[in-house]
């Protein structure tokens, strides 16, 4: 207790430990979950709904083709670049049912990041929507892969959806709406699994250079799963719960999300395309969901639309919020239209993801990223890795069952990564306060020194969008002659409003230290993203060098 001080925090009935070994791997919680809701729905997409069996039915035809026509062994690695349709879940559940470690692509990628992706792998297959086939067609010759199935919109359903025609560049694919229509169950040769074979290949964003691929085990997505079922217990019911996939599933928030709801029997609803606000909100609406789980900027996005205001919120229990700090603005504004503040967490790729959470029973906005979860250890290291003092700032690293071994094939990397006692060290700044919340300070590489401060972007975004009219901002330093570097806020006003500088400035200064106080504001008409809504500081720094 003395090193975990967050336990006497936890709600009643949440363990101090989960065991990470309840199931041999991710492939028995899905067969788990066909056993006790065979007819139940588990993915709708375009207004169409499968069920568990449906679902399993179609997985068992993939792996059973990729096996015998394309001789797919345990552990090779496979890409999968295909957005929120039903051909996502169906081929990653074939993949694990052939023992393949899946290769996570975002659709987004230029050729270049698909060409490092797909040889730092070593992925030799790749299931990819036909949309980004143009992408590939670029660059595989200069890549491993020698087989490429292809995804269509409506795959894996029976609603006509308008096809689209892979790139002409590449010869001598494989439809995957082929494999499903000739597949047969019976051709599939079970594959023994344990928690130590590898499951997803997660890419890390690669802003320090080029991506990385964390390598997470079935047992460190199966410990997440179980770790985040006993922070909800009231939000995983078994088949009870409607849980809305607006998160890219190529992403791991989405992704470990997914998996948790399908192990409890919930239908997921896919959003292909979270962008389109309109369509989305119409999808929303009348699903009657239970549990959404998305980024700070989608939640603005939501709210900013006039629909949001005819989604039915009666069966509502929880939102999550991740990926990125949650603003108190945002879940104040959440909270008048819902009845419910948004929960925050925190975690990393590297940690499949979940580290931190609120706790089911905390109702206010705790500006914090919760506790972290059964099972978890977390420590504020200095730049020599020694624990600081509580109530200072430091690095987070962590210890669990979720957190990964590694990265593939970077021993220098994971050298660096780990401390000798065995904890992940996440880049990511935070404080803890006496009862073991942890709030996060902000990324390692993005604090600004000031005339010698630490100058935190996210504190300085929090204020200035609790500020009249201000829709979302982004903050950065610049070099600045005098005090070394200068804060600089990116701001994007609510649609018809003009704001000054001088009144986002005034409102900092009646909030923040003088050195804090943005000295250069920009208006621009919309922060760049990353697919997932994460705000990328980084192109900002570009743009300003």
């Amino acid at each position: 207790m003395e090193n975990r001080p967050w336990l006497k925090t936890y709600d009643a009935g949440v363990p101090a430990e989960i065991d990470a070994d309840s199931y041999p791997s991710v492939t028995a919680i899905f067969r788990e979950a066909v056993e006790r809701f065979p007819d139940k729905p588990a993915f709708e997409c375009f207004g169409e709904a499968l069920t568990y069996v449906e679902v399993n039915t179609r997985a068992l035809k993939v792996a059973a083709y990729l096996q015998t026509e394309l001789g797919l062994q345990k552990g090779e690695r496979v890409a999968v670049m295909v957005p929120n349709v039903f051909a996502f879940p169906i081929t990653m559940l074939a993949l694990m049912y052939c023992g393949a470690a899946q290769v996570n692509v975002n659709p987004l990628y230029t050729p270049r990041e698909l060409a490092h992706q797909l040889n730092d792998a070593g992925a030799e297959t790749i299931v990819i929507f036909n949309a980004v086939t143009p992408t590939l067609a670029a660059i595989i010759g200069e890549t491993s892969v020698k087989r490429v199935i292809t995804v269509n919109p409506g795959d894996g359903g029976s609603r006509p959806i308008p096809p689209i025609e892979t790139h002409p560049g590449l010869s001598g694919t494989i439809a995957l709406s082929t494999i499903l229509e000739n597949g047969s169950v019976n051709d599939y040769t079970p594959v023994e699994l344990t928690g130590d074979d590898i499951l997803f290949f997660q890419y890390t964003g690669g802003t320090t250079g080029l991506s990385k691929g964390a390598v997470l085990k079935h047992r460190n997505v199966i410990a997440n799963v179980l770790q985040i079922r006993s922070f909800l217990p009231e939000a995983t019911l078994p088949g009870e719960e409607v849980f809305i996939v607006a998160l890219p599933l190529y992403h791991i928030f989405g992704l470990s999300m997914t998996v948790c709801y399908l192990s409890v029997g919930a239908k997921m609803v896919l959003i292909p395309n979270p962008r389109d606000v309109d369509s989305f909100l119409d999808v929303l609406k009348d699903s009657r969901f239970t549990v959404f789980a998305a980024v700070n900027t989608l939640f603005q996005g939501m709210m900013m639309h006039p629909k949001i205001h005819e989604v039915d919120f009666s069966r509502y229990k929880v939102s999550i919020g991740g990926g990125a700090a949650v603003l108190e603005a945002t879940s104040n504004q959440w909270k008048e239209i819902t009845g419910h503040h948004i929960k925050e967490g925190y975690g990393l790729s590297e940690t499949a993801p979940v580290l931190t959470i609120n706790p089911m029973s905390v109702t206010h906005f705790t500006g914090c990223c919760g506790i972290p979860v059964s099972s978890t250890e977390i420590k504020l290291l200095d730049d020599q890795d020694n624990e600081v003092p509580l109530g200072e700032a430091g690095e987070i690293a962590a210890r669990g069952p979720q957190v990964m071994d590694g990265y593939w094939n970077r021993p220098e990397a994971n050298e660096a990564a780990f401390t000798k006692d065995g904890f992940f060290k996440t880049g990511d700044v935070g404080i803890f306060n006496s009862e073991g919340y942890v709030k996060i300070v902000d990324r390692k590489k993005d604090m600004i020194l000031v005339s010698g401060f630490n100058v935190y972007p996210n504190e300085i975004e929090a204020e200035i969008t609790a500020c009249d009219g201000v829709a979302e901002c982004a903050v950065i330093g610049v070099p600045d002659e005098k005090t070394g570097e200068a804060v600089k806020a990116y701001v994007v006003t609510r649609p018809g409003v003009e704001l000054a500088d001088t009144k986002i400035q005034d409102h900092c200064r009646e909030r923040l230290a003088a050195y804090k106080v943005p000295r250069h504001i920009a208006f621009i008409d919309e922060l760049p993203k990353s697919n997932v809504g994460k705000i990328l500081r980084r192109e900002l720094r570009k743009e300003a060098s």
